[in-house]
């Protein structure tokens, strides 16, 4: 999710807000206040109740510090008996987000708080198992850098890793909060800003889409999808709806063909309403109308990505076995015991954007894409998924995105800035999170931050000095 809720947005709604004298004398203006406490509610319970962060730093740092004007005018009420956070714009256009244990948070929208809860009782009675905290990462999570140091250039990594956290203009801060370097298998360096911590999960954003990706991947090879399905949704499957002919590969590729608004500085845009206003993401985004024949556009779309969540969800005989399939399937075996995979009210996964772990267990999915879906010498992913994943949509001219993957890092490539290696492909999400797959290096890389200006962090400039620490692989 890129540039959601920039500075100039929340200006010009500050300014809207005001002049209108409140925000209930119009429906647009409430529908934009609602993003506001909707954002703020589930930022909020999803840091204090997922993150375990202190309160005071996440309303500092991460919702009324610059840049989040607007947000500073809207009050938020956290009751951690009930473990539910309230947002609202001095009391319009409330909004409330619930805690659920292995599930995370959700907004409260077309169901009452009760009936979240029950649909969730007993459904994770215990936390993920222990890790072996004598194994070295990522079979537990003991670290030794010198297992695979060998022909690293330790001053450069060090160098490198120290400009990560520096802030060069104040005035465009980086806040970088927790970088991973995995080499050879390995984790070969690690930092974390004060605050953070190696369990710490944190929030991805549309890295969230590459773990959706292997969700697909796993149920593939459950024989229960084909990336050539069509007629995907009971909505679709009309003898005269263009849309029965979207595909599976149509939606992984970015290219159905849906109208959808990824305009992140307009609040009334389908991408902030869908995300902090609806209830029910996935039937937001499949009620859209064909723009352009399926297979023929490529467009950035994360109300795709609730689409396919919810293809997902039809696939499953029950609701708890649809609801303990990313932690059974695919946190467990990795080890990615922080992983939490929220949920919309209507409950299907927010596969576009909600999926908090932390930086190491970030890495542990990268290293699963690294090593072609193997994991400790069984297949998790099936056979050449990622190879499937990593070829350009045709839809794309310059072949800068695949199957829910980035293949390039195109904003970098704007400002004439080289590649950190030209095999690398990528998890992308907004704020500046990356995972980067290095193959010809036998690296992944983890970088997770809050970094809202544009140009204070870029990706292939501010990485490349770490890829290049390391050698090229011998295989």
């Amino acid at each position: 999710m890129r540039g959601a809720l920039r500075r100039k947005a929340w200006l010009w709604l500050a300014a809207a807000i005001v002049i209108a004298g409140a925000a209930v004398a119009s429906p647009r203006l409430y529908r934009t206040a609602l993003v506001g406490s909707g954002f703020t509610a589930e930022m909020l319970c999803s840091a204090v109740f997922v993150s375990h962060r202190d309160e005071q730093a996440v309303l500092a740092e991460d919702l009324k510090g610059p840049g989040d004007e607007l947000l500073s005018f809207f009050r938020e009420r956290i009751e951690r008996d009930r473990k539910r956070v309230t947002a609202s714009f001095y009391g319009i256009a409330s909004q409330t987000a619930i805690f659920r244990n292995g599930l995370g948070c959700t907004r409260i929208d077309g169901k009452s708080e009760a009936e979240l809860r029950a649909e969730a009782a007993d459904l994770f009675p215990l936390p993920p198992p222990a890790s072996e905290s004598d194994a070295l990462w990522p079979e537990g999570e003991r670290v030794d850098p010198d297992a695979s140091a060998q022909g690293v250039d330790g001053p450069q990594l060090k160098a490198a890793l120290d400009a990560a956290f520096t802030e060069p203009d104040p005035a465009h801060p980086r806040r970088t909060r927790a970088l991973v370097v995995v080499h050879r298998g390995r984790i070969a360096a690690e930092r974390y800003a004060p605050g953070f911590d190696a369990a710490m999960p944190l929030i991805g954003w549309s890295m969230t889409k590459a773990a959706l990706n292997a969700l697909v991947g796993l149920r593939v090879k459950d024989g229960k999808l084909a990336v050539t399905d069509k007629a995907l949704l009971p909505e679709w499957r009309g003898d005269t709806d263009p849309r029965r002919d979207i595909s599976l590969d149509d939606l992984l590729r970015m290219s159905s063909g849906l109208a959808f608004d990824e305009t992140y500085d307009d609040p009334l845009a389908d991408v902030t309403q869908m995300l902090f206003v609806d209830g029910d993401m996935a039937r937001f985004a499949a009620a859209k109308t064909l723009v352009a024949p399926p297979g023929t556009e490529w467009h950035y779309s994360s109300g795709t990505s609730a689409i396919i969540a919810a293809i997902l969800r039809e696939t499953f005989a029950t609701e708890q076995d649809y609801l303990r399939y990313p932690r059974e399937r695919l946190f467990q075996p990795l080890g990615m015991r922080s992983a939490v995979l929220e949920l919309d009210a209507a409950g299907t996964f927010v596969g576009s954007s909600f999926l908090y772990a932390s930086a190491r267990d970030f890495a542990r999915l990268g290293l699963l894409f690294l090593q072609d879906g193997m994991w400790q010498g069984q297949r998790l992913l099936p056979e050449d998924w990622v190879v499937y994943s990593r070829g350009p949509a045709r839809t794309l001219p310059d072949g800068s995105y695949g199957a829910h993957l980035w293949l390039r890092l195109r904003e970098s490539e704007g400002l004439g800035v080289p590649p950190m290696s030209e095999d690398a492909y990528y998890f992308l999400g907004h704020d500046e999170q990356i995972v980067a797959i290095v193959p010809s290096r036998d690296l992944v890389i983890v970088r997770l931050g809050l970094t809202r200006q544009g140009g204070a962090w870029d990706h292939a400039r501010d990485l490349a000095p770490i890829v290049q620490a390391f050698p090229l692989s011998q295989n």
